[in-house]
């Protein structure tokens, strides 16, 4: 069967062609690029995320921004360190995939792949809404066709990674590097300023503040952190597509990692401490971040390219999710708990069948929410969370196995990561759950199930295989060739002479309909046949129905129940034209008995190619 291009349980042969190399894959540079845009655009929505659920204690709230930013911080610089040591481990990528898989059994490894792959999707879909968000409330005149720009923006993220991970980082080097300056400039600025330079961005606006709030609960400390730990989405993307760096690959990922790690945590605690500094209070439909932008730099210039930098990201950070995901896939269809073809590689390195499956499904998740970001973002930080968790509980146990040099600190530091991230992952389910969260609680069982079922159906092709037994030596059994024939051409001529190369035995055989007409048509060529004599039998097949595919597979049934020993294949022959026009013209008889023969026999079916030159003596 075509699914089978390789052996279950083998990893897929790849397309690749010859020549390919170290310039199709990632530096540490582009490698930044191309993976770490989700997480470096999460600075736009992360420490919003905490002032908007410390604003419901009032101004007493929000000054727990900076030391609940400061612990998400300190949990980025563990995760930073654990992924860095799993680069080392499972340098063929994969991230909290391969580390289950490896430590903490089959099971777990799926519900971490099933995580991932949500998230993944999630991203995208969150990302590129995000980015047409920022883009509709600079021009509201788009407002209405938010959804078809969206779509616009993913057609075009996905073309340009259908070109290579390589070409989309070079793409992407130039609004991240204009990202990062601007967002690094405003926090610097900032920290000259003794008070705002402008509050034009919030004026008018209603604020989210609660008032008469003197005390800040344990609950709604646990709730901010949580919600501001959606700045650490991406930051697994690296250590899943390792395979996708240059040689070194594992060094070029680590150093990538930390690069990532530092960025975005100076970030993340430059924008805090502005927070508090200017002792900006959240509004309705402005931004934390423009408010910043516009409290240091004023309602000038570089107010509107902070915005324009950050809307280009939040629509590019779809990008980590097309460099990340596919590799993924590759290692589940190398596990076999997902189709082969999705271990394949077209050229330029490109995991084509995981890009395009990753851009409709995230284009279906657009249709489906309208375009909202709002009704995606309840669903996108719980895959990432329960990522984080599986990782760093499965390299606890990696580090008990090792026993190097410092392993009990090494396990200690994982075995707090995952404490944390567990628990943001349990309050995150829990406070999110009504808005949407129960469809991932409710996704993630139905993925792994289908992972299991992928693998259950390989398994038993396998078996059927005999993969991994020694098989028995080849043997040459009596072959018979059936061919189809409807008239007497030169493709006639061709099939048959082929068909006798083929077999020791040949049989051409014409489907008769009871209608006159056809008896006619069936009549005259058996005269025609008796005149040629080319040695083969012409056997008159009788059908009630108008259908050709059927009769013929019927047939061979009959001759491989007189005859079990026998080989027989079915060679059809068919008209390759000179123009791919003119397909059009065909009647596809072909194709349908094909279909039968598979259908319904065993059958060898071999389908015979007569190509038809053009005036001009070339081929189409």
């Amino acid at each position: 069967m075509s699914v089978l291009t390789s052996e279950p349980g083998a990893a897929p042969s790849a397309e690749m062609p010859p020549g390919d190399g170290a310039r199709h894959k990632l530096t540490t540079v582009t490698g930044l690029a191309a993976l770490s845009l989700d997480a470096m655009a999460s600075v736009a929505y992360g420490p919003e995320a905490i002032v908007l659920v410390l604003a419901a204690a009032g101004g007493y709230g929000l000054g727990f921004t900076l030391p609940v930013t400061v612990a998400i911080a300190l949990l980025l610089t563990v995760l930073v360190a654990s992924y860095r040591q799993v680069i080392a481990a499972f340098p063929d990528g994969g991230g909290s995939y391969a580390v289950a898989r490896t430590h903490l059994g089959r099971r777990t490894s799926l519900v971490a792949a099933a995580s991932l792959v949500l998230d993944y999707v999630l991203n995208v879909a969150v990302a590129v809404t995000a980015g047409v968000a920022a883009l509709t409330s600079a021009f509201p005149g788009l407002y209405g066709d938010r959804l078809w720009l969206g779509l616009a923006v993913l057609v075009l993220i996905t073309a340009v990674n259908l070109r290579g991970i390589v070409n989309s980082a070079r793409a992407f080097i130039l609004p991240t590097a204009v990202f990062i300056g601007a967002i690094l400039a405003l926090v610097v600025v900032g920290l000259f300023r003794d008070a705002p330079v402008s509050t034009e961005a919030a004026a008018g606006h209603a604020s989210v503040l609660g008032t008469n709030a003197t005390t800040v609960g344990a609950l709604l400390l646990l709730k901010a952190f949580a919600s501001g730990c959606s700045a650490l989405t991406g930051v697994e993307a690296i250590a899943n597509a390792v395979p996708s760096f240059r040689a070194p690959a594992a060094r070029r990922a680590q150093r990538a990692e930390v690069a990532l790690g530092a960025l975005l945590g100076v970030m993340l605690i430059g924008l805090s401490v502005l927070i508090s500094r200017f002792g900006l209070q959240p509004v309705e439909g402005v931004t934390v971040l423009a408010q910043l932008a516009d409290a240091s730099f004023g309602h000038g210039l570089a107010f509107y390219v902070v915005q324009f930098a950050t809307m280009v990201l939040l629509a590019l950070s779809a990008n980590t999710s097309f460099g990340g995901l596919p590799v993924l896939l590759k290692l589940l269809a190398r596990d076999n708990y997902l189709p082969h073809v999705f271990g394949l590689k077209a050229d330029r390195q490109v995991h084509r069948h995981g890009v395009l499956t990753l851009a409709a499904v995230s284009a279906a998740l657009l249709v489906f929410s309208g375009g909202d970001t709002n009704t995606l973002v309840p669903l996108f930080a719980i895959g990432v969370f329960v990522g984080f968790t599986i990782a760093q509980t499965g390299m606890v146990i990696h580090w008990r196995a090792v026993r190097g040099p410092k392993w009990a600190a090494k396990a200690a530091l994982n075995g707090l990561g995952a404490l944390l991230t567990g628990v943001s992952a349990i309050v995150v389910t829990a406070t999110k759950f009504h808005d949407g969260a129960w469809l991932i609680v409710v996704t993630l069982p139905l993925l792994v199930a289908g992972f299991e079922s992928v693998h259950r159906a390989y398994t038993r092709i396998g078996e059927r295989l005999e993969v991994g037994r020694v098989p028995e030596p080849p043997h040459r059994d009596r072959s018979l060739v059936v061919v189809p024939v409807s008239s007497l051409t030169r493709l006639t001529s061709e099939a048959l002479t082929a068909a006798v190369s083929l077999g020791d035995e040949v049989h051409a055989v014409t489907v008769c309909h009871p209608d006159p007409e056809d008896r006619e048509q069936t009549e005259a060529l058996e005269r025609d046949w008796a005149l040629w004599r080319p040695g083969v039998p012409l056997v008159r097949i009788c059908s009630g129905h108008r259908t050709v595919g059927r009769p013929i597979a019927a047939y061979v049934r009959k001759l491989a129940a007189t005859d079990p020993d026998v080989r027989i294949t079915v060679l059809i022959p068919e008209v390759e034209p000179a123009h791919l026009w003119q397909r059009l013209l065909q009647n596809q008889r072909g194709a349908l008995v094909a279909h039968a023969v598979r259908h319904d026999t065993t059958a060898v079916i071999c389908r015979l190619r007569f190509r038809l030159l053009d005036e001009s003596g070339g081929h189409s």
